[in-house]
């Protein structure tokens, strides 16, 4: 009885999130607008899974902005995340998915509400990223087949954010233990699909993906803050070259679907 009660228990925890489909259809949403396809969802997912990897940009200035962005771009990155705490951010987040439409996967994070959700979608967002847990955005988002990956602090954090309709979950802020830390979570868990950022740098990037991540984010140590104010934009792109080659090597993420 023990032992069935014990299974039951983890076939419960690791029951799937609703698909995108089936999403659209339970959630209880008034008005469903910003919708994407299914088709769409998955290729946002594809696309994660292939590069592993996604350039995080919080810049001071809007100037600086579009410059250290596209430096990225130009260092070999082909997933970015404009932040809403960069002035300008829309905006600037629409001039790069204008410019580079179907070549480089433009997204936006520091997302807390759905009112924030509908603005970026609108500027031409194609995934949203959270800082925290927000079940509200990440429902919103998956009755709307919008990948969304939501900050989360602990395994239960994760787990949630997974049954919320999270296809992918990020780690932050980073945990000690690092790379050692996400591999015993994926392991135990295998059902998540662990995206770390903070904590993640140029040379332990490839670490976190042979380790059970599923992808990653660059923050800080890719975009160098003194190198953004000295205008040294050749620097960022240095950085991205150091870091997507490291990330290539791990090859693509394995899709749990």
């Amino acid at each position: 009885m023990a032992l069935r009660s014990a299974c039951s228990s983890a076939a419960r925890l690791a029951a799937p999130r609703l698909n995108a489909a089936a999403a659209a259809a339970a959630r209880p949403f008034s008005s469903l607008d910003r919708t994407k396809s299914v088709d769409n969802y998955e290729a946002v997912l594809d696309k994660f899974a292939q590069i592993r990897a996604c350039a995080v940009l919080r810049t001071p200035t809007s100037e600086a902005c579009p410059k250290a962005m596209q430096a990225a771009i130009d260092g070999g990155f082909k997933i970015v995340e404009f932040t809403l705490t960069t002035p300008d951010c829309l905006q600037h987040l629409s001039d790069c998915r204008a410019k580079h439409d179907g070549d480089v996967m433009v997204g936006c994070g520091t997302i807390l509400n759905t009112t924030d959700a509908e603005n970026v979608i609108d500027a031409g967002a194609e995934f949203i990223i959270t800082p925290v847990m927000l079940p509200d955005v990440i429902e919103w988002c998956a009755a709307r087949n919008i990948v969304c990956v939501p900050g989360c602090q602990t395994p239960t954090e994760l787990v949630n954010a997974y049954r919320h309709g999270a296809p992918l979950q990020k780690l932050f802020p980073g945990v000690a233990g690092g790379p050692n830390w996400v591999k015993a979570v994926s392991s135990a868990l295998p059902f998540l699909s662990i995206n770390p950022t903070s904590g993640v740098d140029l040379d332990n990037a490839g670490e976190y993906l042979n380790n059970g991540a599923a992808s990653v984010g660059l923050v800080a140590p890719l975009f160098d803050q003194a190198a953004i104010a000295a205008g040294d934009f050749d620097q960022i792109a240095k950085n991205a070259e150091k870091v997507m080659a490291n990330v290539r090597e791990a090859g693509p993420y394995n899709r749990k679907k």
